[in-house]
């Protein structure tokens, strides 16, 4: 069959992008052809219609240019690549007009303001995996941060997921090579919502990736980012800048530092831990609503709301560098004025760390560049503000604070404020000679052609004539039928109407000519002096990132210092010395919605001689899990540089907290939830150490009654004998409690009762000793069981204890288990599960 030219265009460009939506610009609309319409009509429910005819008839689904973002976004969340073809110059007289793809949009390379969330980073991800070794690198275009690390470890799925649930990355590059492995890409696939996206593999080796980078940054070492010696976490970085180029069509200029992260320098947090203590997303329904982020996120930025869930999900180990913030915290804490007129700016200011971005890559309006203005305006009022400071960390975010007046004197000379004059041009009169010349001629067309209407009246004596314009014809006058006989010669008939005729004039025409022709020179000009201003802007672009980055951590600390005055936060004391000492703590979420009863505080101590491991009992209900993970909580704020919701709070820092509270099943892996929970106590087994906190609920529930008691005290065990590390160890195995007369480290302790009349009240109290029973069918009556069934448990319950091998069962059980000897075990270096199950 016979092709268009326009269609043989849109086929040559679809072959250099098969792996892509092909969004084809052809006037005011983006269409699509072929399967890719079909595509886009199932996946947007758009009409499919066809071009041409007979055997050149083409399936068609188009979307109007000034609505595409919402048709884009749809389809990037659905994990699919669209291709921009835009046509590169205005159609010409005779023949196709040029066309070209200026971009693909995927999940990881976003910069829209429209098609991202301004809470949160959008972070492409890249990894290389050999043997036991794992490079991965994270860049979000959208706001310049770069990161690369390179690890070994026994089981680096396991830390690929780890580091995936800091980043939460929305796309991941994989050379093509590791698509075959099943176990990575379903692990990646069931655990985030990402598009994976496989990669050349020339594109992830050493040489290629190292001259990327060498090219982007333009230096002749890597060794100033670090990343010199680790060339995994280098070659994934390279990779990221390959595709970023591809994607952008163009260098990525607005990237202009890289971070290798090293593991170290942050609290190891796995990926159960994060959901356990529902960090970011609740376990109900993802959402933020009841986390720890929602509580302490009441930024004025979104630059600071991003940077603090970056802090929140990366917790520090330094102690320097924990009390640099602390120190601004409390400094600030303690002037409510400075904190007050501080806020007040920093509501004014504008995301300028992606809003560079944007600038950088010329996707942007007059909007952003008057907000990058503002924002420069309020930075040296910020600064000023903090010369009364004396903290490190108050003293760097102010000498970061420089105001950059020559961008503020350029936007202001060039550009004109949306509020000033109405008007639809964007560059200030007097800003460029020829500009001004330009609007002169065309005001004074314009003028002409206004006074010609009346001329024209007084010249024919018809009354009603008009002078109007269209786009079709240009400026034109129009008659009513009625004065037709009054017409002039010298006017030319240009179209005929029902009631009335249009005519035009050699001397309309002239000045038409003029008006429309310098109209065009005005738009041509002004946008080749914005583009102007942008690029003298983007050569400010690192100095811009780094105020960006230092109203991002002032946004922060300032407010922790309202939360900590707000909700009667205190500062903790951060140790090394291996204790953890909580006085009155809290849990700061469940207090922040405790609504029929007042939060009862709690003393936790903690170390790794006489209390290392506290066994918790009492019954459902009773706020075991709340002391379990307010203890983990407020150790993790604390490394954030927060202030804690404790009376005092001497702390040691901690090199990872690890979780295990509650489970589900995992249908999806084959994974019962008896299965999950052994992985992931076997993960806690395997990596925690003495500086760690383990907090651990129920262990071995999920299987029968005696094997689940065998487990959780081998793991009590073992944890006591071969780790060493400050453990809470919540369970409804009364058995457990006899660990503390042969166990030095161990201590019992329970959530206090109140019984009375056959009813129980919780005290929400934690003391010394074991509890005296479960209260279970209490708990069940609390729940809404029917009566018929609580009292017939009662009776069930009666006679059970009546018979002697059940009630002494649990002292006979714990009797005998310390009989058993232990074998001398060391701390293995494996990572497996408890046991070699296959499934």
């Amino acid at each position: 069959m016979s092709k268009t030219p326009m269609m043989q265009q849109f086929y040559e460009v679809k072959r250099k992008y098969k792996d892509a939506i092909l969004f084809f610009r052809v006037g005011d609309f983006y269409e699509t052809f072929e399967a890719d319409a079909k595509l886009v009509s199932k996946e947007l429910d758009i009409v499919l219609t066809a071009r041409g005819a007979g055997t050149n008839r083409v399936p068609l689904a188009g979307v109007p240019y000034h609505a595409v973002d919402s048709y884009i976004t749809r389809l990037i969340r659905k994990g699919y690549k669209v291709a921009i073809c835009e046509q590169m110059e205005e159609p010409p007289a005779k023949g196709i007009v040029k066309r070209d793809v200026v971009r693909v949009m995927t999940a990881g390379t976003l910069i829209e303001d429209s098609l991202l969330n301004a809470k949160e980073n959008n972070y492409l991800a890249a990894l290389v995996m050999e043997k036991s070794k794992l490079g991965l690198a994270f860049a979000d275009i959208s706001t310049a941060e770069f990161y690369c690390m390179q690890v070994q470890d026994e089981d680096p799925i396991a830390r690929l997921l780890m580091e995936f649930s800091r980043f939460d990355p929305k796309e991941c590059l994989i050379p093509e090579y590791l698509m075959k492995n099943e176990a990575l890409i379903s692990m990646l696939n069931q655990n985030f919502e990402l598009t994976i996206s496989p990669y050349e593999e020339f594109q992830f080796s050493y040489d290629h990736a190292k001259n990327t980078l060498l090219e982007h940054f333009q230096v002749l070492s890597l060794e100033s980012f670090g990343c010199e010696s680790s060339p995994l976490a280098l070659q994934a970085a390279g990779a990221i800048i390959s595709y970023l180029q591809e994607t952008q069509r163009g260098p990525v200029q607005n990237i202009q530092q890289l971070k290798t992260y090293h593991l170290d320098d942050y609290m190891f947090l796995d990926a159960a831990s994060i959901r356990n203590l529902e960090l970011i997303k609740n376990m109900r329904d993802g959402s933020p609503n009841g986390t720890l982020l929602q509580v302490l996120s009441h930024t004025n930025t979104s630059m600071g709301r991003r940077l603090l869930q970056n802090w929140l999900l990366h917790p520090l180990q330094n102690p320097t560098h924990i009390n640099e913030r602390l120190d601004g915290v409390s400094e600030l804490k303690e002037h409510t004025l400075l904190r007050a007129e501080i806020n007040e700016l920093l509501t004014q200011a504008a995301d300028i760390e992606r809003l560079i971005s944007r600038i950088n890559y010329k996707r942007t309006n007059v909007k952003d560049v008057l907000g990058l203005k503002e924002t420069l305006i309020l930075v040296p009022q910020i600064s000023n503000l903090l010369n009364t400071t004396t903290c490190a960390i108050l003293n760097r975010i102010r000498t970061s604070l420089k105001g950059l007046p020559s961008i503020v004197q350029l936007i202001d000379a060039a550009i004109i404020s949306e509020s000033s004059e109405k008007t639809t041009y964007i560059i200030k009169q007097g800003y460029n000679e020829d500009l001004d010349k330009l609007r002169i001629s065309v005001k004074d067309g314009k003028k002409f052609i206004g006074e010609l209407e009346s001329k024209e009246q007084r010249r024919t004596g018809i009354k009603s004539l008009k002078v109007r314009f269209n786009k079709v014809f240009g400026y034109y006058i129009e008659v009513t039928k009625a004065n037709l006989d009054s017409v002039p010669k010298d006017y030319i008939r240009k179209q005929t109407l029902v009631n009335a005729e249009r005519f035009i004039t050699p001397e309309l025409k002239e000045y038409e000519a003029l008006v429309l022709n310098n109209q065009d020179q005005i738009t041509e000009l002004e946008k080749q002096l914005f583009d102007e201003v942008l690029d003298q802007i983007c050569a400010h672009t690192q100095e811009i990132q780094v105020i960006a980055n230092a109203l991002a951590q002032l946004d922060i600390l300032v407010n922790f210092a309202e939360i900590a005055q707000r909700y009667n936060y205190n500062r903790p004391q951060m140790t090394n010395n291996l204790t953890i000492e909580i006085t009155e703590g809290r849990h700061p979420v469940i207090e922040q919605i405790v609504m029929n009863e007042p939060f009862i505080p709690n003393d936790i101590r903690m170390d790794c001689e006489n209390h290392m491991l506290l066994i918790i009992t009492g019954p459902n209900m009773a706020g075991k899990s709340t002391i379990l993970r307010q203890t983990a909580l407020i150790c993790l704020m604390a490394q954030i540089g927060s202030f804690v919701p404790a009376k005092k709070a001497t702390l040691s820092i901690l090199d990872r907290i690890f979780t295990r509270i509650g489970a589900v099943d995992d249908l999806t892996r084959r994974q019962s939830t008896f299965m999950v929970e052994m992985l992931e106590t076997a993960t806690i087994l395997n990596q925690a150490t003495q500086k760690s906190l383990i907090i651990l609920d129920e262990i071995g529930r999920g299987t029968a009654t005696f094997d689940g008691l065998s487990i959780a005290w081998a793991v009590a065990e073992y944890i006591h004998d071969n780790i060493g590390a400050k453990t809470l160890f919540a369970t409804h195995y009364h058995e457990l409690t006899e660990l503390d007369s042969f166990l030095s480290g161990t201590q019992n302790y329970n959530i206090a009762v109140a019984e009375s009349h056959g009813k129980i009240h919780f005290l929400r109290k934690v003391v010394p000793g074991a509890a005296s029973k479960s209260y279970g069918i209490q708990v069940a009556k609390l729940a809404g069981l029917p009566s018929v069934v609580t009292e017939r448990a009662k009776e069930i319950l009666t006679q059970i204890e009546q018979q002697s091998q059940f009630q002494l069962a649990g002292t006979k059980i714990s009797r005998e288990i310390r009989k058993i000897p232990k074998k001398k075990s060391l701390k293995t270096s494996t990572q497996k599960t408890l046991f070699d199950v296959e499934y």
